[in-house]
């Protein structure tokens, strides 16, 4: 059996948020396009998350285009709440993801045109747009001693949550917002949580004085970065506090200089400061290897635990299936730019960049700009 093309103005690979809003905004305009999705249902990485999992933006900032998130949900919606508003929003649009089909390969044919490949389906159409996000390929380090580790040793994508661990002493690897979270969620189910920290940091408060930290995020990303860390520093000082006394050590610039220069979100605190203050959290610096059920970090203290989890973060992986991906990607392989042209015509991601402002409300600006660029026919930055 032969191949079978099917012909559409665009194709939109990936049916979660960005793909979601993207197609939307789309068919608002009056464009056709295949909405592509590997699994079963829509999205699939919010249903993968941990239990605890809430959205560190606020609702009112967190909604897609054309559809806002219900008034009912609490300021910070919970992880099954957004899944329930993604399935909501996807029949509101009336959109109709193609479930079960992966993306093996997108190339750019001879005559401009792209072409998507999935199994025995060939999809070609005048544009793509990859919104396949941060989380399609766990990283997962590697250390000597690993395999002389008794206990369980799981990445953050596979974590629910620490119920068959209580009265147990857990390490989880990396201060990222999700391994800060999840150390929190480690305690409250009676566990000891530890923190393995290898890198400096920044800490901000998710909310200052009731008011949340990324809408002050939002109203200085138009001012310069080192006048935006000065301003922030002393409210850092105030509602943080020095987190070296806690072992962890601050990294020489602030978390706005981390977020446009670096490309990293700081950590948006909601509670695991005073968890490490009240010693229910202990921090230590990065792992040197195992030894037995011994966690060695590179200071060489060692501790002996009984599961580690490894909050050790994603990569976009779209050189997997992208050709040319070099050219649209910087050197961890992260897409640029997102939410607008790129250096392939008829080429563009949706959800790839790191904003103060959050994940969600960037990807709406981004389906709306991006679907304003194809109605327009732009194909060029």
């Amino acid at each position: 059996m032969g191949e079978a093309t099917i012909r559409t103005h665009t194709v939109v690979v990936g049916a979660s948020a960005a793909g979601l809003a993207t197609a939307a905004c789309l068919k608002e305009r009056g464009l056709d396009c295949e909405l592509l999705e590997a699994t079963d249902h829509v999205a699939h990485a919010w249903r993968n998350h941990y239990d605890r999992l809430h959205l560190h933006t606020p609702r009112g900032g967190s909604s897609l285009p054309y559809l806002k998130m219900p008034r009912s949900y609490p300021k910070y919606p919970s992880r099954d709440q957004v899944v329930a508003y993604l399935e909501r929003y996807c029949r509101h649009f009336r959109l109709r993801p193609r479930f079960g089909t992966p993306v093996d390969r997108i190339r750019r044919l001879a005559d401009g045109r792209w072409e998507c490949a999935s199994g025995e389906l060939r999809f070609v159409a005048s544009n793509v747009v990859v919104a396949t996000g941060y989380t399609r390929e766990p990283v997962r380090p590697e250390w000597p001693g690993m395999e002389t580790f008794p206990g369980e040793i799981l990445h953050s994508s596979k974590y629910r949550n620490a119920a068959r661990w209580a009265g147990q002493d857990v390490l989880v690897v990396g201060f990222g917002n999700s391994g800060c979270e999840i150390a929190i969620d480690v305690h409250e189910h009676g566990a000891r949580p530890g923190l393995a920290v290898r890198s400096p940091v920044n800490i901000v408060p998710r909310d200052v004085l009731g008011l949340p930290v990324l809408s002050l995020g939002i109203a200085m990303r138009h001012i310069p970065t080192r006048l935006a860390d000065a301003l922030s520093r002393p409210l850092t000082r105030l509602f943080v506090g020095d987190w070296t006394r806690w072992g962890l050590r601050r990294l020489p610039y602030g978390p706005n200089a981390q977020i446009r220069e670096h490309r990293r979100i700081p950590l948006l605190d909601i509670g695991t400061v005073a968890l490490l203050k009240r010693g229910e959290i202990s921090a230590h610096p990065g792992i040197a290897g195992f030894d037995g059920a011994d966690v060695v970090f590179t200071d060489g203290s060692r501790k002996r635990y009984d599961a580690v989890v490894l909050a050790t973060g994603y990569r976009p992986a779209v050189g997997a299936f992208l050709e040319d991906a070099d050219a649209v990607t910087d050197e961890a392989g992260v897409p640029v730019p997102s939410g607008r042209p790129t250096a392939l015509p008829g080429l563009y991601f949706c959800g790839f960049d790191v904003a103060p402002s959050g994940m969600l409300r960037e990807i709406a600006i981004e389906a709306k700009a991006i679907a304003g660029y194809i109605a327009r026919g732009a194909t060029r930055r």
